[in-house]
């Protein structure tokens, strides 16, 4: 049996190669280099047994998968989600590749998982999965080779974990073995808020293209977990008023705007944003709910294929910006294209997570330390500085299409001539 039959017919795998199609059709690339494109260059399957505190034992399945490596090592993240699948981490992995030469960074594209509800665990039973799942991947990661980093129900903590049980199996302190580590361990703490702050910056710069600024602008955020949060929370802090933000809980909207910081200790509490109760605040018990909202901007910044074909034609906002990982399905990006909503794509507005651990990570490989101050303010730089690159290219060669097939076709083109420059294809 081929492997591939793990993750082919996954609709997760099969929307990011749908994209990937889209983005060769333009650069008129032939039908096999796309056939090499849309497979990872390895996928590693594990199993990770748990002795539970209640003494008996219990197996988990786990994935790495390294999807294309020509730009530089493979870069991504580890979740751990009872969701997770094969093909999910595929597809991950080759958005993973498309960011990072987006990104211009020397990266290729990585991703990880474990499928665990990681809330059923105790402390002991989280360490002892990461540590025997990182364990069992440990001959293909390394700082020169794949550098993991978190992902969903992961954090520094977590990377803590596999940054030790590395360097014991390899004899020496691999501190460029995942970033997003503890600053204790080498870790960067601007690195918790980067992804968030990045795609803050994304609606900053396309608020001054197509909304005359971000001063007054209304923004939803659909998903208020790391990314969504600090996003909510820059964005008030630049002078955008946040109106609406949603978790799983539902919905609460107040036109008048939210006050974030109370929101987010009000999660921080409950761990439901429908807790929160000042102001004039309405709560909508469907958390998509936040689609539909009359507002200018919407970050959504949850989980994949939340704006669909059903609801993409009552989206209000003019700008959309992706914090999440494929929150639009290709039918809902063709819907917000014909009504004029810009959508500005996950590969590049999300990209501060990852531009943020290459910081951390070259850093940790000199020996040397910056400052958070010093470290945002070239995430900012470098951000920005991609944002209007992409813009201009995209205006100049793409613009009758979404601007997600524009920034693939960037990215894709990237890969393909260093795969041509290195003898691959």
């Amino acid at each position: 049996m081929s492997l591939a039959t793990l993750y082919e017919n996954d609709p997760v795998y099969q929307q990011a190669v749908q994209q990937l199609k889209q983005s060769a059709s333009i650069l008129g690339l032939p039908v096999e280099i796309v056939e090499v494109l849309r497979h990872p260059e390895k996928l590693v399957q594990v199993k990770v047994v748990v002795k539970r505190d209640n003494g008996k034992v219990e197996s988990f399945i786990g994935w790495r998968s390294q999807h294309n490596s020509a730009l530089g090592p493979y870069k991504g993240g580890i979740r751990y989600s009872e969701n997770a699948t094969a093909g999910e981490t595929v597809a991950l992995s080759m958005w993973m590749t498309w960011k990072n030469a987006l990104a211009g960074i020397p990266y290729g594209g990585g991703k990880g998982a474990v499928r665990v509800n990681p809330k059923t665990l105790s402390a002991r039973e989280l360490e002892e999965l990461s540590r025997k799942f990182f364990a069992a991947i440990a001959k293909e990661v390394g700082p020169d080779v794949d550098i993991p980093a978190p992902d969903v129900y992961t954090n520094p903590q977590t990377m803590a974990w596999y940054f030790d049980e590395y360097s014991k199996i390899v004899g020496y302190n691999a501190w460029g073995v995942v970033t997003a580590k503890p600053v204790e361990l080498g870790g960067l703490a601007a690195r918790l808020v980067s992804t968030g702050y990045g795609v803050a910056l994304g609606v900053r710069e396309a608020a001054k293209k197509w909304l005359g600024g971000l001063e007054g602008k209304t923004v939803a955020v659909h998903g208020f977990g790391n990314v969504g949060s600090y996003a909510a929370k820059y964005l008030e802090e630049w002078g955008a008023t946040v109106v609406a933000v949603s978790d799983t809980s539902g919905v609460v909207y107040d036109p008048k705007g939210l006050n974030v910081k109370e929101v987010m200790a009000v999660k921080e509490k409950t761990g439901r944003v429908v807790d929160y109760k000042s102001g004039d605040v309405k709560v909508f018990t469907n958390d998509k709910a936040v689609f539909e909202l009359p507002v200018d901007v919407i970050v959504p910044a949850a989980i994949e294929n939340v704006i669909t074909r059903e609801n993409a034609p009552n989206v209000k906002a003019k700008l959309v910006v992706e914090g999440a990982n494929g929150p639009t399905t290709p039918e809902a990006d063709e819907i917000l294209h014909k009504k004029e909503v810009i959508v500005v794509p996950d590969i590049l507005a999300n990209a501060g997570g990852v531009v943020m651990s290459w910081i951390e990570w070259s850093h940790n490989r000199m020996g040397c330390w910056l400052t958070d101050d010093e470290a945002l303010a070239r995430l900012d730089k470098m951000m920005t500085k991609n944002f209007n690159k992409v813009f201009d290219e995209w205006e100049k060669k793409y613009r009758e299409y979404p601007m997600r097939t524009a920034a693939y076709a960037i990215a894709v083109d990237r890969v393909v001539k260093a795969m041509k420059l290195r003898g691959w294809i």
